[in-house]
């Protein structure tokens, strides 16, 4: 059974000039803006990835609660949709 690493993270998301920010608090560097709120998400999740994968490479600690994700788990979460 193939397995996953998933994190539980919170993404903060603001208002930027005519566009959003997604941020995720306590990360440095984990921040990413889109014209849209899910663009912002999205682009963030990202950012989010990219750094993680290069602190696994050095051996860095994550600072997060990580847990495997597998076809006997579930988990829900919350998005922003757009509808306007």
């Amino acid at each position: 059974m193939k397995t996953s690493k998933t994190l539980l993270a919170s993404i903060k998301i603001e208002k930027n000039g005519d566009g959003f920010l997604a941020s995720l608090p306590n990360v440095q560097g984990a921040f990413a803006e889109g014209d849209t709120i899910e663009e912002a998400l999205f682009n963030c999740v990202d950012v989010v990835k990219l750094i993680f994968e290069y602190r696994k490479e050095r051996g860095e600690d994550l600072g997060f609660n990580l847990f495997n994700f597998t076809k006997s788990n579930a988990m829900t979460v919350a998005i922003p949709i757009g509808i306007s």
